[in-house]
């Protein structure tokens, strides 16, 4: 394994003096009285709780970077020179029928009301973080005109601050909420859809009601956790008066702003932020059952769930109540994670890592499918960026993962079209971008055919952040149609677990996927001895 620093990192904005670094604690191995830093131990002794968090908060996202014994890297795919999967029914194979630009990337979820989606990737929670606020219409317009899912994620409403509550506290007008919808209906194309999450607090709020009453929502998760914390959800906040707010609304503010001692350390300048936290969910196979009724009683056609990189009892819990409750889709969200708002260490070094959770999710779901279970649909979470990562996630999972979750990865192309718009009004354009031009037009490869989308006259209000994401979604689309052109499967649900080899032994030992010296053996030996 690589050396750790947990002492120091870019996302928390420290680093250390030394070039000698204790593994174990990241402390210089010669620590100097009158250091002048600027290591975590360093920053925490005058900022204290601040250095626990990825900052400036609103302006970053962060993933951990722990290299761990195991990871998707460590399978490669398979390629083939004969054979053709997937192609359409009375189609023939043959060099001028398996072309890669005819393979089908779409894919589907549902128990028994499916939703298509153009591509077997979906947007990871959007929720409260300001990143995900302040991105929104980029990211949710960008995922409806490359037809795939959008998830809008937990405590939306409850940090919204043109919120309004009846009687009994729950919500009767939230207009971040509305604006987030309509964003993205606004310019749904027929694939996917977007999804409501709820945590503890949301269900409090009525948030499951306002949606179903107000926008006729078809689908609503419900969240046990995230591959990137295990605690609940969490934001940050600079007023003190906002902080009351939130308190008061029945969220875990700290430190707490009602103290006089933190008020009055607010007022000399030494806090300036605040966090809200969500609280800890307590599952259990009757309320969740319970849960998931209530849901369906009020409207909702489908359920899913979203959980994190718990231990295997949680584990297997998911998969037998979702299979039992008839959960439409579970996503099970390995750690590192990545997130807007997340502890940097427990990013580091909580939870089971992504191939891990993901090769034993696919050995319980096999289990239970072995006793006449029906498994619900899977999506795999937790690290992905890539169309690699995608074909080995489907294939690891196969046949029972449908999509997979990205997170950062699709933020990132809604960040940088944006900038990229605020770059050309400012005149300040990189030369890494003006290379290519000095217009939308010359800049985004996927301008017109976006245009062709939405239409000539419809072009002028599409933000620019949702042509990178189309972009990128476009690189992923076309990345994954040669992949699974070169393994010969045509169609996503012909995938396999057999179009994956394993690097090392031990990579073979977590996943069950043979090692590469070992994968195909008996045939080629059969052709040898013929």
């Amino acid at each position: 394994m690589n050396l750790q620093r947990p002492n120091g990192n870019d996302a928390t904005r420290s680093g250390n003096r030394s070039a000698s670094v204790v593994p174990c604690s990241g402390l210089c191995s010669r620590c100097i009285d009158g250091c002048k830093g600027n290591c975590e131990v360093f920053r925490a002794s005058f900022r204290g709780r601040e250095l626990i968090y990825p900052g400036p908060f609103g302006d970053v996202t962060a993933g951990a970077d722990k290299n761990y014994p195991v990871d998707y890297s460590h399978l490669n795919i398979q390629g083939y020179a004969l054979g053709a999967e997937g192609l359409p029914e009375g189609v023939e194979a043959g060099p001028d029928t398996a072309r890669f630009p005819l393979v089908d990337t779409g894919t589907e979820y549902g128990w028994d009301r499916k939703v298509k989606m153009a591509m077997p990737v979906f947007t990871g929670a959007l929720g409260s973080t300001e990143i995900a606020r302040r991105n929104w219409e980029h990211i949710a317009v960008g995922a409806a005109i490359s037809g795939v899912t959008i998830v809008c994620g937990e405590n939306v409403c409850g940090i919204d601050p043109g919120l309004e509550l009846n009687a009994a506290k729950k919500v009767v007008k939230a207009p971040d909420m509305d604006r987030r919808i309509d964003a993205y209906r606004r310019y749904h194309t027929g694939f996917g859809e977007i999804l409501i999450q709820m945590n503890v607090e949301d269900t409090n709020l009525g948030v499951a009601e306002y949606i179903i009453d107000k926008h006729r929502i078809e689908t609503i998760e419900l969240k046990w956790g995230q591959g990137a914390k295990c605690i609940g959800g969490e934001i940050k906040v600079a007023q003190l008066e906002r902080a009351l707010e939130l308190q008061k609304r029945g969220y875990i503010v700290t430190p707490d702003p009602s103290d006089p001692v933190v008020q009055a350390s607010w007022k000399a300048g030494a806090i300036r932020e605040f966090e809200r936290h969500s609280r800890l969910g307590f599952v259990s196979e009757e309320s969740f059952m319970k849960e998931a009724e209530r849901l369906r009683a009020l409207g909702f056609k489908r359920v899913t769930l979203k959980t994190g990189a718990y231990s295997l009892r949680e584990l297997a819990m998911a998969i037998k109540f979702c299979s039992n409750a008839k959960i439409d889709l579970l996503t099970i969200d390995g750690s590192p994670g990545g997130t807007g708002m997340s502890p940097w260490r427990m990013m580091e070094e909580w939870g089971m890592p992504s191939i891990y959770l993901h090769s034993a999710a696919h050995e319980f779901a096999s289990i239970l499918a072995s006793k006449g279970g029906r498994v619900p649909d899977l999506a795999f979470a937790g690290g992905f960026s890539s169309e690699d990562g995608v074909f080995k996630a489907l294939a690891l999972g196969a046949p029972f993962v449908k999509a997979v979750c990205m997170g950062r990865a699709l933020m990132i192309p809604g960040m940088v079209g944006k900038n990229i718009g605020q770059w050309l009004k400012d005149g300040t354009l990189p030369k890494n971008i003006s290379d290519y031009g000095k217009t939308p037009e010359e800049i985004f490869i996927n301008y017109e055919r976006v245009k062709d989308i939405v239409g000539a006259k419809e072009i002028a209000n599409i933000p620019l952040g949702a042509i990178g994401v189309y972009s990128y979604a476009d690189k992923l689309r076309v990345g994954l149609q040669q992949l699974m052109a070169g393994a010969r499967r045509f169609n996503v649900r012909v995938i396999s677990r057999k179009d994956l080899m394993s690097l090392t032994e031990e990579c073979s030992r977590v996943t069950g996927i043979p090692y590469l010296m070992d994968c195909y053996r008996e045939e080629a030996l059969k052709i040898l001895e013929g």
